[in-house]
C-alpha cells in the first residue's frame, strides 16, 4: 500500500481494483479508505495477488504485483505463499520478519490507465420496495427483490414467524 500513497499527490482521490477476493481485499479496506462498501475498491477476481490503485478523476495509476521471481529470495514468504508447506510447520514470525525485511523488494509496480467505462460513477438512486416481501431494493434488479423472484439461493430459513406477507 505504501508503494502506491508513494506515487500519488497527497490531494488525489485514490480508487482500488483488487484482483482477488482473498487476503489482500481485507487489507486494502484496513489500510485506505477504499472499501467494497463505499465503491472505492472493486473487486475483478482473476485469483492474483495485485491491486490496481488509481486516481479516480483521470484512471491513471499503477499496479501492483506479487513478484513470482522475487518471491524465491524470501523462502519463509514463498513457502508460506505458495503453501508449500503445512501450516503447523511454518514459523509466523520467520514469515513476518521476512515481509518487513522484503518490503517493496517482493513486489512489481507498472504504470497503468484504468479503462475508461470503469471510472463512470454510478448514479444515486433511491430504492424501491419489494411488494411481496416489503423490503428496500435497488430498483434496477426489478419489479420484485431478487430473493421473492427466486434468483438467489435460499441461504436461511427463518426460525421465527414472519410478517404477514414478508415470506415467499
Amino acid at each position: 500500500m505504501n508503494m502506491a500513497w508513494e506515487v500519488f499527490p497527497k490531494d488525489v482521490l485514490m480508487d482500488v481494483i483488487c484482483e482477488t477476493r482473498k487476503c489482500l481485499a481485507d487489507t486494502i479496506q484496513l489500510l485506505t479508505p477504499c472499501t467494497v462498501g463505499n465503491h472505492w475498491l472493486k473487486i475483478v477476481d482473476t485469483g492474483r495477488f495485485a491491486g490496481v490503485f488509481y486516481d479516480k478523476q483521470t484512471g491513471e495509476g499503477v499496479r501492483i504485483s506479487l513478484s513470482m521471481e522475487r518471491l524465491k529470495l524470501w523462502p519463509r514468504v514463498e513457502e508460506w505463499y505458495l503453501k508449500l508447506i503445512p501450516k503447523h510447520e511454518q514459523s509466523l514470525q520467520a514469515i513476518l520478519d521476512e515481509i518487513n525485511e522484503a518490503g517493496a523488494e517482493l513486489f512489481d509496480m507498472v504504470e497503468v490507465t484504468v479503462e475508461p467505462e470503469v471510472l463512470k460513477v454510478r448514479p444515486k438512486v433511491p430504492p424501491v420496495f419489494c411488494p411481496i416481501c416489503g423490503e428496500a431494493y435497488p430498483p434496477d434488479h426489478g419489479p420484485i427483490c431478487r430473493g421473492c423472484a427466486g434468483l438467489t439461493d435460499s441461504y436461511y430459513r427463518s426460525r421465527t414467524p414472519a410478517a404477514a406477507g414478508a415470506e415467499r
